[in-house]
């Protein structure tokens, strides 16, 4: 996999608490501001400028970074912990999940996932009519 020019724009389902928790715990670790997250549930997004149909959001995680270069899936979380020092356990993941027999397992755990998540419990506490997460400093 190529590594990606940060900073990386994550695509993320914010009406899926557990997609949400996932992303809003990465942007607490970025000191570096090297990610950026997109809310695709946000009734403002608009898929058209990436020539990827919302459909193909929310099937799964995509990241594209400063090149323009697409991840999707297992792909998007090795891109988003390459943001982090490899001295780090998301630095370490980065390269573990890239080892064959694990990026193997990582590909069928998160196809799983994927055909169970639109089950899963939604966030219901959106003030605004969104459940975006902010970057808080």
């Amino acid at each position: 996999m190529k590594a990606p020019r940060f900073p990386l724009r994550v695509f993320y389902d914010g009406s899926c608490i557990v997609c949400a928790t996932e992303i809003e715990h990465y942007l607490k670790k970025d000191h570096d501001d090297k990610l950026v997250a997109v809310d695709i549930s946000s009734p403002d997004f608009n898929p058209a400028p990436y020539q990827i149909s919302l459909v193909d959001f929310m099937h799964q995680l995509h990241a594209i970074d400063q090149d323009g270069l697409v991840f999707k899936g297992v792909d998007s979380f090795c891109a988003i912990w390459q943001a982090f020092p490899s001295s780090t356990i998301y630095g370490l993941m980065g390269r573990i999940i890239q080892l064959p027999a694990v990026n193997r397992l990582a590909r069928i755990g998160y196809w799983l996932f994927a055909r169970v998540r639109p089950y899963l419990p939604k966030r219901n506490q959106c003030d605004s009519g969104t459940c975006s997460i902010h970057h808080k400093r």
